[in-house]
């Protein structure tokens, strides 16, 4: 497999655009070669993100209410809103934040927030996710912010994933990692074995998560705990299976986005991928980074 090359200035600010960008930057970074100050280095993972999340940001225009994900993914695509905003390429924003992280982070850059109260109705969300399945049905929550995600996204005109090609799973629970599922703190014991014995079909194990290396629960911003559950094997219908979980008493909200994904974005090492929703099909579009010297 060849691995693309991207030429990557020695120095940038917090909020200066990361020297790997899309559309008409990255056709540069892919075109021949770089000046010699620059120096040559393959892409890697947070490359791939950062790529992801530069191109979902296309679809921001000014005057939008939008909805601001959690996550080493969507960060790349806050930083990138705020850096548009302080230089005048995007006005009047509003964000609504997912979780306390990325309201601090948003915060910290000058993008004015406010909450679904206010705006009820949301035009675009930038998130990123834990797994994605071919028909962009996501697992979410991995960083514990999974119920404010759900409701933002839920609530949105347009709803964009952003992935690099790691996240891509032929079902759901099919990386064999955590499908997470928010619970009350009361009998959280009780809520987990209830949850395990609901899926003992598909190998389900699960655990409650901890924090750090402390010991302690880990606490999600609504003070819950968080229910970590492992497939061996395909858990089948995401619809009953959704249905299923939420009808325990105890169970705040879990980690499967089924069908809320408008668009998906995957950057993987020789180019990008981007799916979008048109009715019942799916249209994919797919872009080699050599061929990217006039954009997209």
């Amino acid at each position: 497999m060849a691995v693309a090359q991207f030429f990557v200035s020695d120095s940038h600010t917090t909020v200066e655009p990361p020297q790997l960008m899309v559309s008409s930057s990255v056709a540069a970074a892919a075109a021949a070669a770089a000046p010699a100050s620059r120096s040559s280095v393959t892409l890697t993972q947070d490359d791939l993100k950062k790529i992801a999340a530069y191109k979902a940001v296309e679809h921001v225009k000014s005057g939008m209410v939008v909805g601001l994900g959690t996550g080493s993914t969507a960060k790349h695509a806050v930083d990138r809103i705020a850096y548009l905003l302080q230089q005048g390429k995007l006005k009047d924003i509003v964000g609504i934040p997912t979780s306390s992280i990325t309201h601090n982070q948003a915060v910290s850059l000058g993008i004015p927030l406010s909450d679904l109260d206010s705006h009820p109705v949301i035009d675009l969300t930038i998130d990123g996710a834990d797994e994605v399945d071919p028909n962009l049905n996501l697992v979410k929550g991995r960083g514990g912010s999974l119920l404010r995600e759900k409701m933002v996204e839920s609530a949105s005109k347009k709803f964009i994933v952003i992935v690099d090609e790691s996240k891509m799973v032929k079902h759901i629970g099919g990386s064999k990692l955590a499908m997470p599922v928010e619970v009350i703190p009361f009998c959280w014991n009780h809520s987990l074995n209830r949850l395990v014995s609901l899926f003992a079909d598909s190998g389900c194990v699960g655990e409650l998560r901890k924090s750090g290396n402390c010991g302690k629960a880990y606490v999600t911003d609504n003070g819950n705990y968080i229910i970590d559950l492992y497939f061996e094997r395909d858990i089948g219908d995401l619809n009953k299976a959704s249905d299923t979980i939420l009808r325990l008493p105890g169970i705040v909200e879990h980690g499967m986005f089924i069908g809320l994904a408008t668009s998906l974005i995957v950057a993987g090492v020789e180019g990008i991928t981007v799916k979008t929703k048109v009715g019942d099909d799916l249209e994919v579009d797919s872009f080699c980074y050599n061929d990217l010297r006039n954009g997209f």
